[in-house]
């Protein structure tokens, strides 16, 4: 557990970051696929993010080119994430790797790279 933030506020940020990154990911997959492939990854991409883009529709600008929408909505969760999020936790700024799904993902890379030299 990461010291001096609430439980409830790292699982809500594992969720945000998990959706954040569902979309940059179908954002990606888009770059190399078709819509409609049949690609198994590909349709639970999408599967899992057609809710979220059609909950931001309304917000969606109409000049956007389609593949970049899934990213569009990703940067939503990212402003919750960096602003919001420490905002409603009392801090006035939050340092580099201050994201708690990314924290962990990188305390991890390290410590594999650690155990992979030793």
């Amino acid at each position: 557990m990461i010291e001096g933030i609430p439980g409830w506020a790292i699982a809500i940020d594992y969720l945000l970051g998990m959706i954040m990154w569902t979309l940059i990911g179908r954002f990606g997959m888009r770059l190399f696929l078709p819509e409609e492939s049949k690609f198994f990854f590909s349709r639970i991409f999408i599967r899992l993010t057609n809710p979220l883009l059609k909950l931001f529709a309304p917000i969606t600008p109409g000049f956007l080119v389609p593949a970049l929408i899934p990213l569009y909505v990703a940067w939503f969760f990212y402003m919750v994430r960096f602003y919001l999020m420490p905002w409603a936790l009392g801090y006035s700024v939050m340092g580099m790797l201050s994201f708690p799904l990314e924290g962990e993902i990188a305390r991890g890379i390290y410590h594999l790279g650690k155990m992979i030299v030793n």
